[in-house]
């Protein structure tokens, strides 16, 4: 009787346990019209960041896809970009890391997307550039790019941290400075052609640490697409450093997008 008593204490346990995890995972309900997310991330470091985000989201029900742009030009990786929305089934949140921001302004227009997500990021209108929203408000001192001969840019080795990734570990800091994908400069130079901001909600995450893009021009930006704002006391990386928070700010823009 007690080995009885005692298994079905355990299975009681654990029943609850189970309750619990089903409660805290904050699953998305079956009758929500966007459950695909896809992530784009900026220069300088590939998809693999978001890998923090990506499990919170899929952990909640979301269907995930990370864009790997080869950042060779803007339409190149404009390109990248659409080719996984013609792999959506259904309505898509479209989420932009800074560079990455250009990148879903110009690819958002596309039938599929039903909201955009600005994360540390930059949105041109028609007309400008990435490096023109710089013109006012220009990047902090802390962060600091080195062209190569072949017009390629990296983030300075020696200042990487401070001015990209401050709030994350050093070993993360080093992986990520060590890894960094560079840049084809012209890219900043070249015009957007389709403001998707225009036509699509759009939310915006600034985080208020950030040492890449001064966050008043983080809120100047948000604030002129009439982007619904979210701020994350991060730094430039907030999708690596805050995974949850990114991922509950993407999941409240994909339900309210649902609306």
């Amino acid at each position: 009787m007690k080995m009885k008593n005692l298994l079905a204490a355990m299975a009681a346990a654990a029943g609850m346990t189970a309750a619990h995890l089903a409660h805290s995972s904050d699953r998305i309900p079956d009758s929500q019209a966007v459950r695909n997310v896809v992530l784009v991330h900026g220069a300088f470091a590939d998809g693999s960041g978001w890998r923090g985000v990506y499990d919170q989201l899929t952990g909640r029900g979301y269907r995930v896809t990370i864009v790997q742009n080869p950042l060779t030009s803007l339409a190149d990786d404009v390109a990248a970009t659409r080719r996984v929305l013609d792999r959506q089934h259904g309505p898509t949140l479209l989420v932009g890391h800074s560079y990455g921001g250009t990148v879903i302004t110009e690819a958002g227009i596309d039938p599929k997307v039903a909201g955009l997500v600005y994360v540390s990021a930059l949105a041109p209108d028609v007309g400008e550039s990435t490096g023109s929203q710089f013109a006012d408000i220009p990047p902090p001192p802390e962060f600091v790019i080195e062209t190569q001969a072949d017009g390629y840019g990296f983030v300075s080795l020696e200042k990487f941290k401070t001015g990209f990734a401050g709030d994350t570990s050093d070993a993360d800091a080093a992986f990520l400075r060590d890894s960094q994908v560079p840049i084809n400069m012209s890219i900043f130079e070249t015009k957007v052609g389709h403001a998707a901001w225009r036509s699509k909600p759009s939310w915006a995450i600034i985080a208020t640490q950030d040492k890449a893009i001064d966050p008043k021009l983080l809120r100047h930006t948000a604030e002129r697409i009439g982007a619904s704002i979210e701020q994350v006391q991060a730094s430039h990386v907030p999708f690596l450093s805050q995974p949850k928070a990114v991922a509950d700010a993407i999941d409240r823009a994909a339900r309210g997008a649902s609306r």
